[in-house]
């Protein structure tokens, strides 16, 4: 069963959605990790770089402190939250974790962190949860924004494949020129 939103929360969706919104960023909300997975994102965005941004929406001391899993799976990750509650717990906040106050300015940078789960099941994630959002607004019959996100979906589409051509070709180049133990160092590194 859904859980409704506070006005609060939604407000703050509202406010990191216009804040992320440009050209060759595509975000969605609530985003499950994998298939079945146990893992949500509040909201996540992936650009045209291949960057994943990930975000948790946290109204209260006590939601930011609640058991529920914080999906920190990207690139770059980030609270969302209003400002008095950054006051209140910016010293509980992990030095690579960013934080968007009130939904609309960056008042903590992100470090770069390696992807904690393959980037093709993050991509596969976004796009099923698109598909679900699609899903939705056709059903309300907003054709506009369907059109949007059907092309947003291709859009990622054709990237996946794009990214795993590409990781093939270099994974085969370095495999031919430096071999079999070279490569095993290179993706310890990574």
């Amino acid at each position: 069963m859904r859980e409704i939103k506070t006005e609060e929360t939604a407000a703050l969706e509202r406010s990191i959605r216009m804040a992320t919104q440009k050209m060759g960023t595509f975000g969605c909300f609530e985003v499950t990790i994998g298939f079945g997975g146990s893992e949500r994102v509040d909201y996540m965005t992936y650009d045209t770089k291949g960057i994943f941004r990930c975000y948790e929406i946290k109204v209260s001391k006590s939601d930011f402190h609640s058991k529920a899993a914080k999906s920190f799976v990207g690139h770059y990750n980030f609270y969302v939250m209003p400002q008095s509650l950054y006051d209140a717990v910016k010293e509980e906040i992990p030095s690579h974790i960013g934080v968007y106050s009130d939904g609309s300015y960056c008042v903590k940078r992100a470090k770069k962190q390696p992807l904690s789960v393959p980037e093709t099941m993050l991509k596969d994630s976004m796009i099923r949860s698109l598909h679900r959002d699609s899903d939705k607004l056709y059903r309300t019959e907003s054709e506009d924004v369907l059109n949007r996100l059907h092309t947003e979906i291709r859009h990622l589409k054709s990237d996946q494949r794009e990214s795993q051509r590409e990781y093939n070709k270099l994974y085969y180049a370095v495999l031919h020129k430096y071999g079999m133990a070279e490569l095993r160092n290179l993706q310890e590194v990574d």
